[in-house]
């Protein structure tokens, strides 16, 4: 572990050394930077807004209608030449009251409505997150294996210098021909050209991680901390159950479906027509003075049934089973495939010798001494030079590989069960 670090240690310092300007350089764990992530990520942030806007619109369905009151008097009276006549002697005056009686429980069924929209709400924010969530990990997992190639270029780059500088003291004692050294010099180049290639990808995946972290002029050289858990634990059918249960686009599908229930159950109330009471105290207009009435007015439902909306309500719950149906076996389908690719690439992995990495790099440390006291030739120096980038790139493309599947198996499970860093 502390050979990790060191590691993580070394390629901060090389980052830093390559910049002109000044930029911090953060070692940072997968669980230090989904803190960070929940904290600060201004998509999430701006996304609870709307968990909020329909937090507030179930408060906004809750509220009864306002009740109307409406006054009424005298402008002119012609008889005494008064104006605003609302004496009791022989002014005129009304006041009328009325309120808005819902019936058929459409307010209820509002309200019922205006809760599932929230918790739409809330599926599509979660959803949000495991989406940006998988982005996070695995730009994690890519800049981690990408810094490890990159140091390891690096220590080659740093041994072909010195041998560089070797040969060509060599050759200008006639020790060493031209030829020799323009070949140790090539495959310098070589390296720090495909060093700098690393190099600008590994700025990409910074810029990545800077944004879903929102901090700027920032390096993370990120640490793993822990080994996944292996899939040969884990069961396919449990997993789907898993997805079954917690994916947010499948929760999502289903509440859409009971939005659509709930609001063909509401077009059936709008059809119903609601009730207006009131009541009226009229001073001297009525059929005798002091007069107190009752109102009470409803629509005949003669015309406007709110036909339309209900048969569009019905079409809806049609189209939302089917598009649940659908989800589910894109769910299930991708629960399978992904599994099976994950359970292909760690068996890969576990076919390596554990030790083999360690082997290369004792002859990488040797290697140059075996040339310079011709124990090697050039040749096989720079063939090894060779299988070694190619080898480590592999190495490190594999583990990558491993953890990009391990999390993309996360990902479609809709729940990060495979992976002891964080959950």
């Amino acid at each position: 572990m502390n050979c990790k670090r060191n590691l993580m240690l070394t390629i901060g310092v090389l980052i830093i050394s390559m910049y002109g300007y000044a930029q911090d350089t953060l070692r940072i764990t997968l669980p230090q930077a989904e803190k960070q992530f929940l904290e600060h990520n201004l998509y999430l942030l701006a996304e609870k807004y709307n968990i909020s806007k329909a937090q507030a619109e179930v408060v906004q369905m809750k509220l009864f209608p306002n009740p109307n009151l409406k006054l009424e008097g005298s402008v002119y009276n012609p008889n005494n030449n008064r104006f605003a006549d609302i004496g009791n002697t022989s002014g005129q005056y009304a006041i009328a009251a009325e309120q808005l009686i819902l019936l058929a429980g459409k307010r209820n069924k509002q309200v019922k409505l205006a809760r599932t929209a929230s918790s739409m709400a809330e599926d599509r924010f979660f959803d949000l997150l495991r989406t940006l969530s998988f982005t996070l990990r695995s730009n994690f997992y890519k800049a981690h294996y990408q810094q490890n190639t990159l140091a390891a270029l690096q220590q080659q780059i740093s041994t072909l210098e010195t041998l560089q500088t070797t040969y060509h003291g060599l050759q200008a004692k006639g020790i060493v021909s031209g030829k020799d050294a323009v070949r140790v010099t090539s495959l310098l180049y070589n390296l720090r050209a495909e060093h700098t290639s690393l190099l600008n990808e590994c700025h990409d995946m910074q810029s990545e991680l800077q944004l879903l972290l929102h901090r700027q002029n920032t390096w993370y050289v990120t640490e793993v901390t822990a080994e996944p858990v292996s899939l040969r634990r884990t069961d396919l059918q449990t997993l789907l159950d898993t997805a079954l249960l917690t994916r947010q686009d499948l929760r999502l599908a289903q509440h859409a479906l009971q939005y659509s229930e709930q609001n063909y159950r509401l077009q059936k109330a709008m059809a119903v027509p609601d009730l207006t009471v009131g009541a009226m105290f009229d001073k001297r207009s009525n059929y005798i003075d002091n007069a107190s009435l009752l109102n009470v007015a409803m629509d005949l439902p003669f015309f406007h049934r709110n036909q339309g909306n209900i048969k569009a309500a019905r079409v809806d719950i049609a189209q939302q089973k089917l598009l649940l149906e659908q989800q589910a076996a894109v769910v299930e389908n991708e629960v399978r495939t992904v599994y099976a690719q994950a359970l292909n690439t760690e068996k890969a992995v576990f076919a390596i010798d554990p030790g083999f990495r360690l082997q290369l790099e004792i002859l990488l440390q040797n290697m140059g001494e075996h040339l310079l006291k011709k124990e090697v030739s050039l040749l096989e120096f720079t063939d090894f030079y060779d299988s070694y980038k190619e080898n480590i790139l592999r190495l490190n493309n594999m583990q990558n590989d491993r953890m990009q599947a391990i999390e993309k198996l996360n990902y479609v499970i809709g729940k990060n069960l495979l992976n002891n860093e964080a959950n």
